[in-house]
C-alpha cells in the first residue's frame, strides 16, 4: 500500500489570516492622493477599504479631475510611483527635494491612471512627469526643481506660501 499525504483544510486561523493578508496587499496597490496620511489597513470590512477614484471616461475627465487637484492642494506632485516607492530617478529626485524642503505634499501616481498621465501633460503644456503645482500654479519638472532648490528659490516659494495661507 502507497499512503497519499493526508489532506486536511487549512485551519480557520489559518484561512483568516490569508485573506486579511490578501485584502492588505489589494488595499497597498490603490494609493490615496495625500502621502501625508499614514497608510492604515484594519481588518474591517471591504466595503471600508479605499477605494479607487470612478473610473476616468475621457480626455474632459481627467483635465477636470487635474483641476480639482491642483486647486485643492497646496502643494500637489503627479509622479511615477508613490513618495515611499519611486518608479523613476526623476520623481525620487522631486520627492526627496520637498522632504528636504520639509514640505507635506499631495501625489498622484500616473502610472496607475492613463488618462491622467497624458492629461497632465496637456494641462500644463510640459511634456514630461514629474509635474509640481503650488497654489494651483505649475511650477515645472525635475530639473526645475532642482535648480530652484539649489538656488533656495524653492525654500522661498515655500516661505511665500506660508505667509499666504
Amino acid at each position: 500500500h502507497t499512503h497519499a499525504p493526508s489532506q486536511t483544510s487549512p485551519s480557520p486561523s489559518f484561512t483568516m489570516l490569508a485573506n486579511t493578508f490578501a485584502r492588505s496587499m489589494a488595499r497597498r496597490s490603490v494609493r490615496a492622493f495625500r502621502t501625508t496620511t499614514p497608510a492604515f489597513f484594519s481588518d474591517s470590512h471591504d466595503d471600508f477599504a479605499p477605494q479607487k477614484k470612478a473610473s476616468i471616461e475621457n480626455e474632459d475627465d481627467a483635465l477636470s479631475m487635474i483641476a480639482d487637484h491642483v486647486k485643492d492642494n497646496k502643494v500637489m506632485l503627479y509622479m511615477k510611483g508613490n513618495p515611499s516607492q519611486p518608479m523613476c530617478g526623476f520623481s525620487a529626485s522631486v520627492v526627496q527635494t520637498l522632504q528636504t524642503e520639509g514640505i507635506d505634499f499631495a501625489s498622484v501616481n500616473v502610472l496607475d491612471y492613463p488618462e491622467i498621465r497624458d492629461g497632465i501633460k496637456k494641462f500644463s503644456e510640459w511634456p514630461t512627469i514629474p509635474q509640481l503645482y503650488v497654489n494651483g500654479e505649475f511650477v515645472g519638472g525635475c530639473d526645475i526643481i532642482t535648480s530652484m532648490h539649489e538656488s533656495g528659490e524653492l525654500t522661498d516659494l515655500f516661505k511665500e506660501e506660508e505667509k499666504s495661507s
